[in-house]
């Protein structure tokens, strides 16, 4: 049964909203000011981070990627939004149209809730360039509700390298950069693993593998907590399942072709 929207979340991703909103400083690609990261390296959003190499993808992919036969469809070529709502519980308020998703206001979510899974996403930025930075085609897929695969338009786009498109937002870029230019159809191949946790204990961290245009930009990296704009929130026990949550940050993007596997992994905790 599909438990009901917990306040938390609904404040922790209006919170997230409202300071993700903020642009980085004018003159300068990120922050100095943040906290370091947990491995001392850099701060969060670090401008002088180096940037990853620019990898272009082979083929574009104009037609929607199949969903397997064991897959659920969360959303297809019917414009139906039966699987979503808007973060409060309520119908959901964007506009679909010939399959196609175009963000509105206020976070979406499912309505149903997940723990490790395989998940394919595809969005498209603005074909028409306005803005810069993190105010270009920003938007965000949300694993569980609390992790996000940022999404940006990071063709020809300098930002801070922990927020450019399929970053671990503020923790790690991507390996490579593998944008398309704007307006065409990307691809999030995304396989995830939940954290574990022995009552209040976290055992195993939530890791993630992302292939970006089918290119691998993360392989099996663990989380250092819930992302966050500028800190990087602790593990607690209510991270360990969620929603898949898509993010309005005020630039038109579009969505489509979203479906989900489930993955019955080893639910031993690690030693």
């Amino acid at each position: 049964m599909v438990r009901q929207v917990h306040v938390s979340m609904i404040v922790c991703a209006a919170a997230c909203l409202v300071a993700n909103m903020a642009a980085q400083p004018p003159g300068q690609l990120g922050y100095d000011d943040t906290p370091m990261q947990p491995n001392g390296r850099w701060h969060i959003h670090d401008g002088k981070r180096p940037q990853p190499p620019i990898v272009t993808p082979a083929v574009k992919n104009a037609e929607p990627v199949p969903a397997p036969p064991d897959a659920t469809v969360l959303l297809g070529a019917r414009d139906d939004l039966s699987s979503w709502q808007m973060m409060t519980g309520s119908p959901v308020t964007w506009n679909m149209s010939n399959g196609v998703l175009a963000t509105g206001k206020g976070m979406i979510r499912t309505r149903a809730e997940f723990k490790d899974f395989q998940l394919h996403v595809e969005f498209a930025t603005p074909s028409t360039v306005k803005g810069d930075g993190q105010g270009r085609g920003n938007s965000g897929v949300y694993l569980l509700g609390k992790f996000e695969i940022q999404v940006l338009d990071s063709y020809n786009n300098p930002t801070y390298p922990d927020g450019q498109a399929a970053a671990m937002y503020g923790q790690f870029p991507p390996l490579v950069n593998a944008s398309r230019p704007p307006g065409e159809w990307q691809t999030y191949d995304i396989i995830f693993t939940a954290p574990r946790f022995a009552g209040q204990t976290l055992e195993k961290p939530a890791v993630v593998t992302v292939l970006h245009n089918g290119i691998v930009v993360h392989d099996a990296t663990p989380f250092w907590g819930p992302t966050e704009h500028r800190k990087i929130d602790p593990y607690t026990p209510d991270t360990a399942k969620g929603p898949i949550a898509l993010q309005d940050h005020g630039n038109p993007v579009r969505y489509r072709d979203i479906w989900i596997r489930p993955i019955a992994a080893d639910e031993a905790p690690a030693k």
